[in-house]
Protein backbone atom coordinates (compact mmCIF):
# COMPACT_ATOMS: atom_id res chain seq x y z
CA UNK A 1 0.00 0.00 0.00
CA UNK A 2 1.30 3.77 -0.75
CA UNK A 3 2.26 5.85 1.65
CA UNK A 4 -1.03 7.72 2.42
CA UNK A 5 -1.30 11.68 0.97
CA UNK A 6 0.61 14.35 3.59
CA UNK A 7 -0.92 17.83 3.53
CA UNK A 8 -0.61 20.99 5.42
CA UNK A 9 -3.14 20.68 8.72
CA UNK A 10 -6.46 22.40 7.75
CA UNK A 11 -6.73 26.00 9.71
CA UNK A 12 -10.07 25.25 11.06
CA UNK A 13 -8.73 22.26 13.50
CA UNK A 14 -7.05 24.57 15.73
CA UNK A 15 -9.36 24.98 18.50
CA UNK A 16 -7.89 28.28 20.39
CA UNK A 17 -10.83 30.22 19.10
CA UNK A 18 -13.42 27.75 17.96
CA UNK A 19 -16.35 28.13 20.14
CA UNK A 20 -18.44 25.71 18.06
CA UNK A 21 -15.99 23.37 18.84
CA UNK A 22 -15.13 23.78 22.59
CA UNK A 23 -19.29 24.49 23.28
CA UNK A 24 -20.51 21.25 21.53
CA UNK A 25 -17.73 18.80 20.73
CA UNK A 26 -16.29 17.73 23.93
CA UNK A 27 -13.23 15.19 23.01
CA UNK A 28 -13.37 13.57 26.27
CA UNK A 29 -15.23 9.88 26.29
CA UNK A 30 -14.93 6.28 25.35
CA UNK A 31 -15.18 4.05 22.84
CA UNK A 32 -19.08 2.84 23.82
CA UNK A 33 -19.97 6.24 24.19
CA UNK A 34 -19.27 6.67 20.16
CA UNK A 35 -21.27 3.57 20.26
CA UNK A 36 -24.11 5.01 21.68
CA UNK A 37 -23.98 7.83 19.47
CA UNK A 38 -24.22 6.15 16.59
CA UNK A 39 -27.02 3.39 17.47
CA UNK A 40 -28.95 6.80 18.20
CA UNK A 41 -28.19 7.96 15.01
CA UNK A 42 -29.01 5.29 13.13
CA UNK A 43 -31.22 3.00 14.82
CA UNK A 44 -33.94 5.45 15.14
CA UNK A 45 -37.92 5.82 14.64
CA UNK A 46 -37.16 5.45 11.37
CA UNK A 47 -37.11 2.47 11.48
CA UNK A 48 -41.36 2.38 11.34
CA UNK A 49 -40.89 3.18 7.59
CA UNK A 50 -38.97 -0.23 7.27
CA UNK A 51 -42.42 -2.18 5.94
CA UNK A 52 -43.00 0.98 4.15
CA UNK A 53 -40.06 0.97 2.00
CA UNK A 54 -40.21 -2.84 1.53
CA UNK A 55 -43.63 -2.14 -0.02
CA UNK A 56 -41.79 -0.53 -2.90
CA UNK A 57 -39.31 -3.44 -3.23
CA UNK A 58 -41.05 -6.80 -2.59
CA UNK A 59 -39.41 -9.53 -0.13
CA UNK A 60 -36.04 -10.77 -2.30
CA UNK A 61 -35.21 -7.68 -3.37
CA UNK A 62 -36.32 -5.42 0.12
CA UNK A 63 -33.88 -8.58 1.99
CA UNK A 64 -30.99 -7.66 -0.69
CA UNK A 65 -31.22 -4.21 -0.27
CA UNK A 66 -31.45 -4.01 3.38
CA UNK A 67 -28.26 -6.05 3.58
CA UNK A 68 -26.64 -4.67 1.06
CA UNK A 69 -26.77 -1.24 2.42
CA UNK A 70 -26.26 -2.34 5.88
CA UNK A 71 -23.11 -3.73 5.10
CA UNK A 72 -21.72 -0.84 3.23
CA UNK A 73 -22.42 1.22 5.21
CA UNK A 74 -20.36 -0.44 8.00
CA UNK A 75 -17.63 -0.66 5.43
CA UNK A 76 -17.89 2.99 5.00
CA UNK A 77 -17.78 3.98 8.49
CA UNK A 78 -15.12 1.77 8.61
CA UNK A 79 -13.08 3.26 5.86
CA UNK A 80 -14.24 7.11 7.38
CA UNK A 81 -12.70 5.79 11.07
CA UNK A 82 -9.06 4.64 9.36
CA UNK A 83 -9.02 8.35 7.08
CA UNK A 84 -9.66 10.30 10.81
CA UNK A 85 -7.04 7.87 12.45
CA UNK A 86 -4.70 8.34 10.12
CA UNK A 87 -5.30 12.34 9.75
CA UNK A 88 -4.87 11.94 13.93
CA UNK A 89 -1.35 10.89 13.57
CA UNK A 90 0.28 13.24 11.55
CA UNK A 91 -0.94 15.87 13.34
CA UNK A 92 -4.54 16.85 11.92
CA UNK A 93 -7.20 15.76 14.19
CA UNK A 94 -10.56 16.70 11.57
CA UNK A 95 -13.40 17.19 14.51
CA UNK A 96 -15.53 17.71 11.56
CA UNK A 97 -16.37 16.30 8.24
CA UNK A 98 -16.68 19.36 6.15
CA UNK A 99 -12.92 20.08 6.79
CA UNK A 100 -12.08 16.52 6.31
CA UNK A 101 -13.14 16.46 2.84
CA UNK A 102 -11.59 20.10 2.41
CA UNK A 103 -8.06 18.80 3.73
CA UNK A 104 -7.93 15.39 2.01
CA UNK A 105 -9.58 16.37 -1.14
CA UNK A 106 -7.94 19.93 -1.46
CA UNK A 107 -11.03 21.94 -2.69
CA UNK A 108 -12.47 24.92 -0.93
CA UNK A 109 -15.77 24.71 -2.58
CA UNK A 110 -15.87 20.93 -1.02
CA UNK A 111 -16.05 22.60 2.32
CA UNK A 112 -19.00 24.13 1.49
CA UNK A 113 -20.40 21.47 -0.47
CA UNK A 114 -20.40 19.15 2.53
CA UNK A 115 -21.92 21.84 4.37
CA UNK A 116 -25.18 22.09 2.12
CA UNK A 117 -25.30 18.41 2.35
CA UNK A 118 -25.15 17.94 6.55
CA UNK A 119 -27.84 20.87 6.26
CA UNK A 120 -30.03 19.46 4.42
CA UNK A 121 -29.42 16.25 6.58
CA UNK A 122 -29.77 17.79 9.85
CA UNK A 123 -32.70 20.02 9.25
CA UNK A 124 -34.54 17.41 7.57
CA UNK A 125 -33.92 14.61 10.41
CA UNK A 126 -35.36 17.34 12.62
CA UNK A 127 -38.39 18.05 10.57
CA UNK A 128 -38.81 14.67 9.79
CA UNK A 129 -38.55 13.60 14.24
CA UNK A 130 -41.02 16.59 14.76
CA UNK A 131 -43.66 15.46 12.10
CA UNK A 132 -43.04 11.47 13.25
CA UNK A 133 -43.65 12.65 17.12
CA UNK A 134 -47.06 15.03 16.19
CA UNK A 135 -48.24 12.08 14.08
CA UNK A 136 -47.68 9.32 16.73
CA UNK A 137 -49.17 11.58 19.54
CA UNK A 138 -52.40 12.04 17.02
CA UNK A 139 -53.03 8.24 16.23
CA UNK A 140 -52.73 7.13 19.54
CA UNK A 141 -55.18 10.28 20.93
CA UNK A 142 -57.48 9.15 18.47
CA UNK A 143 -59.13 -1.58 9.08
CA UNK A 144 -59.91 -4.33 10.28
CA UNK A 145 -56.73 -6.51 9.43
CA UNK A 146 -56.58 -6.92 5.92
CA UNK A 147 -55.77 -9.70 3.68
CA UNK A 148 -51.80 -9.82 3.03
CA UNK A 149 -50.99 -8.86 -0.51
CA UNK A 150 -47.22 -8.49 -1.24
CA UNK A 151 -47.78 -7.44 -5.07
CA UNK A 152 -46.25 -4.60 -6.18
CA UNK A 153 -46.72 -1.53 -8.61
CA UNK A 154 -48.76 -2.48 -11.15
CA UNK A 155 -46.99 -0.39 -14.34
CA UNK A 156 -43.11 -1.12 -15.03
CA UNK A 157 -42.19 2.56 -15.06
CA UNK A 158 -44.08 3.13 -11.68
CA UNK A 159 -42.35 -0.17 -9.96
CA UNK A 160 -39.09 0.97 -10.77
CA UNK A 161 -39.59 4.45 -9.66
CA UNK A 162 -40.69 2.94 -6.07
CA UNK A 163 -38.02 0.53 -5.96
CA UNK A 164 -35.53 3.60 -6.66
CA UNK A 165 -37.45 5.63 -3.49
CA UNK A 166 -37.71 2.59 -1.44
CA UNK A 167 -33.86 2.17 -1.55
CA UNK A 168 -33.41 6.13 -1.05
CA UNK A 169 -35.51 5.71 2.47
CA UNK A 170 -33.24 2.61 3.49
CA UNK A 171 -30.61 4.56 2.90
CA UNK A 172 -31.61 7.33 5.33
CA UNK A 173 -32.44 4.31 7.64
CA UNK A 174 -28.80 3.57 7.77
CA UNK A 175 -27.35 7.03 6.82
CA UNK A 176 -25.65 8.81 9.40
CA UNK A 177 -23.44 12.02 8.21
CA UNK A 178 -22.00 12.79 11.33
CA UNK A 179 -19.89 10.04 11.92
CA UNK A 180 -16.47 12.66 12.35
CA UNK A 181 -18.47 14.66 14.92
CA UNK A 182 -18.91 11.53 16.64
CA UNK A 183 -15.65 10.32 16.43
CA UNK A 184 -14.61 14.18 18.11
CA UNK A 185 -16.23 13.26 21.10
CA UNK A 186 -13.62 10.52 21.54
CA UNK A 187 -10.46 10.83 24.52
CA UNK A 188 -7.70 10.75 21.59
CA UNK A 189 -6.12 8.84 20.46
CA UNK A 190 -9.14 7.50 18.45
CA UNK A 191 -7.32 4.97 16.87
CA UNK A 192 -9.87 1.41 17.57
CA UNK A 193 -12.20 3.11 19.32
CA UNK A 194 -14.88 3.51 16.53
CA UNK A 195 -14.09 0.26 15.23
CA UNK A 196 -15.38 -1.39 18.69
CA UNK A 197 -18.63 1.68 18.51
CA UNK A 198 -19.14 0.26 14.98
CA UNK A 199 -19.55 -3.31 16.01
CA UNK A 200 -21.98 -2.15 18.90
CA UNK A 201 -24.26 -0.08 16.68
CA UNK A 202 -24.35 -2.79 13.63
CA UNK A 203 -25.03 -5.63 15.98
CA UNK A 204 -28.23 -3.67 17.64
CA UNK A 205 -28.92 -2.54 13.98
CA UNK A 206 -29.40 -5.87 12.16
CA UNK A 207 -31.42 -7.45 15.17
CA UNK A 208 -33.83 -4.32 15.48
CA UNK A 209 -34.01 -3.80 11.61
CA UNK A 210 -34.52 -7.48 10.21
CA UNK A 211 -37.16 -7.73 13.21
CA UNK A 212 -39.09 -4.93 12.42
CA UNK A 213 -38.81 -5.26 8.41
CA UNK A 214 -40.00 -8.56 8.54
CA UNK A 215 -42.78 -8.84 11.37
CA UNK A 216 -44.46 -5.74 9.76
CA UNK A 217 -44.39 -6.35 6.00
CA UNK A 218 -45.58 -10.06 6.80
CA UNK A 219 -48.59 -8.67 8.25
CA UNK A 220 -49.73 -5.69 6.15
CA UNK A 221 -48.14 -5.90 2.82
CA UNK A 222 -48.68 -3.41 0.18
CA UNK A 223 -50.75 -1.79 2.73
CA UNK A 224 -48.03 -0.84 5.08
CA UNK A 225 -48.20 2.92 5.65
CA UNK A 226 -45.19 5.31 6.50
CA UNK A 227 -45.10 4.81 10.06
CA UNK A 228 -46.08 1.34 11.03
CA UNK A 229 -48.22 2.31 14.24
CA UNK A 230 -50.57 4.11 11.48
CA UNK A 231 -51.41 0.87 10.51
CA UNK A 232 -51.30 -0.93 14.20
CA UNK A 233 -53.84 2.17 15.50
CA UNK A 234 -56.40 2.61 12.55
CA UNK A 235 -58.80 5.44 11.84
CA UNK A 236 -61.36 2.77 11.72
CA UNK A 237 -61.73 -0.50 13.29
CA UNK A 238 -60.18 -1.74 16.28
CA UNK A 239 -56.40 -1.27 17.50
CA UNK A 240 -54.91 -4.50 16.54
CA UNK A 241 -52.75 -4.65 19.33
CA UNK A 242 -53.47 -3.75 22.97
CA UNK A 243 -53.83 -0.27 23.52
CA UNK A 244 -51.22 -0.23 26.93
CA UNK A 245 -49.14 -1.97 24.42
CA UNK A 246 -49.38 0.57 21.83
CA UNK A 247 -49.32 3.10 24.21
CA UNK A 248 -46.26 2.40 25.78
CA UNK A 249 -44.85 2.32 22.13
CA UNK A 250 -45.38 5.72 21.05
CA UNK A 251 -44.18 6.63 24.39
CA UNK A 252 -40.76 5.22 23.50
CA UNK A 253 -40.54 6.47 20.11
CA UNK A 254 -41.09 10.17 21.68
CA UNK A 255 -37.98 9.50 23.89
CA UNK A 256 -36.45 8.19 21.07
CA UNK A 257 -37.22 10.81 18.79
CA UNK A 258 -36.44 13.46 21.24
CA UNK A 259 -32.44 11.82 21.55
CA UNK A 260 -31.72 11.46 17.67
CA UNK A 261 -33.49 15.08 17.46
CA UNK A 262 -30.33 16.11 19.96
CA UNK A 263 -27.93 13.88 18.12
CA UNK A 264 -28.21 15.58 14.45
CA UNK A 265 -29.10 18.77 16.21
CA UNK A 266 -25.47 19.06 17.66
CA UNK A 267 -24.25 19.51 14.06
CA UNK A 268 -26.24 22.38 13.52
CA UNK A 269 -25.64 24.31 16.63
CA UNK A 270 -21.97 23.72 16.44
CA UNK A 271 -22.10 25.63 12.77
CA UNK A 272 -24.65 28.22 13.78
CA UNK A 273 -22.69 29.15 17.51
CA UNK A 274 -19.04 29.21 15.67
CA UNK A 275 -19.27 32.85 14.94
CA UNK A 276 -21.58 34.60 17.28
CA UNK A 277 -19.88 32.84 20.95
CA UNK A 278 -16.95 34.18 22.17
CA UNK A 279 -14.77 31.04 23.11
CA UNK A 280 -12.54 32.86 25.75
CA UNK A 281 -15.65 32.93 28.08
CA UNK A 282 -17.56 30.60 30.07
CA UNK A 283 -19.66 28.14 27.97
CA UNK A 284 -22.50 29.64 30.20
CA UNK A 285 -21.64 33.35 30.57
CA UNK A 286 -24.41 35.84 29.60
CA UNK A 287 -22.25 37.00 26.71
CA UNK A 288 -22.77 33.23 24.78
CA UNK A 289 -25.80 31.96 26.69
CA UNK A 290 -28.14 34.55 25.31
CA UNK A 291 -26.73 34.15 21.90
CA UNK A 292 -26.54 30.13 21.86
CA UNK A 293 -30.45 29.99 23.67
CA UNK A 294 -31.71 32.35 20.58
CA UNK A 295 -30.00 30.12 17.35
CA UNK A 296 -31.06 26.97 19.18
CA UNK A 297 -34.74 28.05 19.57
CA UNK A 298 -34.98 30.09 16.45
CA UNK A 299 -33.95 26.28 14.67
CA UNK A 300 -35.93 24.12 16.33
CA UNK A 301 -38.74 26.68 15.54
CA UNK A 302 -38.03 26.24 11.88
CA UNK A 303 -38.20 22.86 11.94
CA UNK A 304 -41.35 22.66 13.67
CA UNK A 305 -42.88 25.08 11.35
CA UNK A 306 -41.87 22.97 8.01
CA UNK A 307 -42.94 19.69 9.84
CA UNK A 308 -46.49 21.44 10.12
CA UNK A 309 -46.76 22.96 6.38
CA UNK A 310 -45.58 19.99 5.02
CA UNK A 311 -47.15 16.91 5.90
CA UNK A 312 -44.86 14.08 4.09
CA UNK A 313 -43.06 11.64 6.31
CA UNK A 314 -42.50 8.74 3.78
CA UNK A 315 -41.28 11.21 1.09
CA UNK A 316 -39.08 13.97 3.16
CA UNK A 317 -37.14 10.13 4.15
CA UNK A 318 -36.71 9.29 0.83
CA UNK A 319 -35.47 12.95 -0.12
CA UNK A 320 -33.10 13.01 2.80
CA UNK A 321 -32.11 9.52 2.52
CA UNK A 322 -31.25 10.05 -1.55
CA UNK A 323 -29.74 14.27 -1.80
CA UNK A 324 -28.03 13.75 1.81
CA UNK A 325 -27.53 10.50 3.29
CA UNK A 326 -25.99 8.68 -0.05
CA UNK A 327 -23.56 11.09 -0.91
CA UNK A 328 -22.05 11.58 2.34
CA UNK A 329 -22.61 7.57 3.88
CA UNK A 330 -22.37 5.57 0.32
CA UNK A 331 -19.76 8.00 -1.89
CA UNK A 332 -17.70 10.60 -0.01
CA UNK A 333 -15.85 7.73 2.44
CA UNK A 334 -14.62 5.44 -0.33
CA UNK A 335 -13.52 8.29 -2.14
CA UNK A 336 -11.43 10.23 0.97
CA UNK A 337 -10.07 6.58 1.51
CA UNK A 338 -8.30 6.47 -2.06
CA UNK A 339 -7.70 9.80 -2.18
CA UNK A 340 -5.80 9.62 1.38
CA UNK A 341 -4.14 5.92 1.21
CA UNK A 342 -3.83 6.05 -2.46
CA UNK A 343 -4.12 1.97 -3.01
CA UNK A 344 -2.67 0.56 -6.04
CA UNK A 345 -4.99 0.32 -8.86
CA UNK A 346 -4.22 -3.39 -9.08
CA UNK A 347 -5.84 -3.65 -5.55
CA UNK A 348 -9.03 -5.49 -4.36
CA UNK A 349 -9.52 -2.09 -2.21
CA UNK A 350 -9.26 0.28 -4.74
CA UNK A 351 -12.04 -1.67 -6.90
CA UNK A 352 -14.47 -2.28 -4.55
CA UNK A 353 -14.67 1.10 -3.78
CA UNK A 354 -14.68 3.03 -7.00
CA UNK A 355 -17.52 0.36 -7.84
CA UNK A 356 -19.48 1.52 -4.59
CA UNK A 357 -18.73 5.14 -5.77
CA UNK A 358 -19.87 4.34 -9.40
CA UNK A 359 -23.13 2.34 -8.29
CA UNK A 360 -24.26 4.82 -5.29
CA UNK A 361 -23.72 7.63 -7.92
CA UNK A 362 -26.25 6.16 -9.88
CA UNK A 363 -28.59 5.27 -7.07
CA UNK A 364 -28.58 9.07 -5.52
CA UNK A 365 -29.17 10.43 -8.62
CA UNK A 366 -32.55 7.93 -9.60
CA UNK A 367 -33.20 8.48 -6.12
CA UNK A 368 -33.77 11.54 -5.46
CA UNK A 369 -35.23 11.82 -9.33
CA UNK A 370 -38.05 9.27 -7.81
CA UNK A 371 -38.72 10.32 -4.21
CA UNK A 372 -38.73 14.42 -5.52
CA UNK A 373 -41.15 13.23 -7.97
CA UNK A 374 -43.04 11.18 -5.93
CA UNK A 375 -42.96 14.05 -3.13
CA UNK A 376 -44.99 16.03 -6.18
CA UNK A 377 -47.41 13.47 -6.66
CA UNK A 378 -47.97 13.66 -3.35
CA UNK A 379 -48.18 17.40 -3.12
CA UNK A 380 -52.37 17.03 -4.74
CA UNK A 381 -53.06 15.19 -1.29
CA UNK A 382 -52.90 17.88 0.98
CA UNK A 383 -53.41 21.38 1.83
CA UNK A 384 -50.58 23.63 4.09
CA UNK A 385 -50.96 23.01 7.82
CA UNK A 386 -53.10 20.25 7.08
CA UNK A 387 -52.91 17.37 9.92
CA UNK A 388 -53.29 14.64 7.51
CA UNK A 389 -49.88 12.90 7.42
CA UNK A 390 -49.13 11.52 3.21
CA UNK A 391 -47.35 8.33 2.80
Amino acid sequence: MAKPLQRVPFPESRLESDAGATFVLESKWKWWHAGYHLTTAIVGSTILTLPYAFRGLGWVLGFFCLTALGCVTFYSYYLMSRVLEHCERAGRRHIRFRELAADVLGSGWMFYFVIFIQTVINTGVGIRAILLAGECLKVYLKMPLLPRDYSLEPSSSSRVFSAFTSISIIAAIFGNGILPEIQATLAPPATGKMVKGLLMCHTVTFLTFYSAAVSSYWVFGNKSNSNILKSLMPDEGPSLAPTMVLGLAVVFVLLQLLAIGLVYSQVAYEIMEKQPTDVKQGMFSKRNLIPRLILRSLYVIFCGFMAAMLPFFGDISGVVGAIGFIPLDFIFPMLLYNMTYKPSRSSFTYWINLFIIITFTGVGIMGSFSSIRKLVLDANQFKLFSSYVVD
